[in-house]
């Protein structure tokens, strides 16, 4: 869901209650919020269409401080949904051996889990003899990686991706590293481009001013209610979308806080924004007006709710331009 890193801001503070829920899943389609408008959509990746001819060996920097030489990547095991999904989508998927519990789309869905949250089992991947192991900054626990890197496996870590100033650099550090430079090239324009026709269709608003958004981060069987902050991760594709984070807007310097009644108020969201898993596990748009304030918020009021499926939403990927129009189509559905 990032949501890998999401998932990894909440576990820093919340762990034993993420631990007991995940913070993957298979859902496909939205909660049915009001004003969404979409229907819902085969979850499939598009690979280039010429699967890319890889020239190893390469070495590159590590974000953990060391250089990894990579010369097979006949057996790749990437550490996170969003690393699948890059993968994936430069049309090397057939290498691909194991799976993020976050990659939910159909063509990795067969995989083995060898992870669950941002927790690798050392064991698992090393079961299925790796070529290279590629993970984030996040990923652990230290204990797991440093098993995999001490017997012999490369593990290249990366830096998670924040906004949509880092597709593409993400997407090329990533060819990079698996020897596809040109490939990586042809995706990363592919991915802007359609970014940018998104863009170009979103409304300019009647009376001159932005919707205010609040993301919201829920799962209710574990009691874990959240208000995004400038640090969330949803900042960089709300204001894409042509509206205003209203958590960060409010004065919420960190990535997430308690809801309260009063934080609310203050951020006076016009929608909000919500992963589909954590919609549901609150009971859908009739549980959610039940939290403390969001009855009261201009978008309680309305019900105007904005649900984005949780395998998707802040990957910051091949797939964000899908992403940025879920956002347009819900927020702006007659247009406006």
């Amino acid at each position: 869901m990032r949501t890998q890193r999401l998932a990894g801001a909440v576990i820093s503070a919340l762990t034993l209650a993420l631990l007991a829920t995940g913070c993957g899943g298979n859902d496909t389609g939205s909660s049915g919020a009001k004003g969404s408008g979409s229907t819902a959509t085969a979850d499939r990746v598009e690979p280039l269409a010429t699967v890319p001819e890889p020239r190893l060996p390469v070495t590159v920097d590590s974000a953990d401080g060391t250089k990894v030489t990579v010369t097979s990547i006949d057996r790749l095991v990437p550490l996170t949904g969003s690393l699948n999904e890059i993968v994936f989508t430069l049309g090397l998927g057939e290498h691909v051996v194991a799976r993020d519990i976050t990659a939910t789309f159909e063509q990795a869905a067969k995989l083995p889990v060898v992870t669950r949250a941002h927790d690798v089992s050392a064991e698992s991947v090393l079961s299925l003899r790796p070529t290279l192991v590629i993970a984030e900054t996040t990923t652990g626990p230290a204990e797991a990686v440093d098993q995999i890197r001490d017997a012999g496996i490369p593990l290249l870590v990366v830096e998670p991706a924040k906004s949509l100033d880092d597709v593409g650099k993400r997407i090329t550090t990533v060819a990079h590293a698996l020897g596809v430079d040109a490939a990586g090239d042809e995706l990363s324009t592919r991915t802007a481009e359609r970014i940018a026709a998104v863009q170009k269709r979103i409304p300019a608003p009647a009376d001159g001013g932005k919707p205010r958004v609040a993301f919201l981060y829920l799962r209710g069987s574990a009691s874990v209610y959240l208000l995004g902050g400038r640090d969330s991760g949803a900042s960089s594709l709300l204001e894409a979308a042509g509206a205003v984070d209203a958590g960060k807007e409010s004065g919420l310097d960190k990535d997430f806080t308690a809801i309260t009644s009063e934080a609310l108020a203050k951020a006076a969201p016009d929608a909000i924004l919500l992963m589909t898993k954590g919609l549901d596990s609150v009971g859908g748009p009739d549980g959610l007006v039940k939290i403390p304030g969001v009855a009261e918020t201009p978008a309680g009021l309305d019900r105007r709710f904005v649900a984005v499926d949780d395998g998707v939403l802040l990957n910051y990927g091949p797939r964000t331009d899908q992403v940025l129009a879920s956002l347009v189509e819900q927020l702006y559905p007659d247009g406006e």
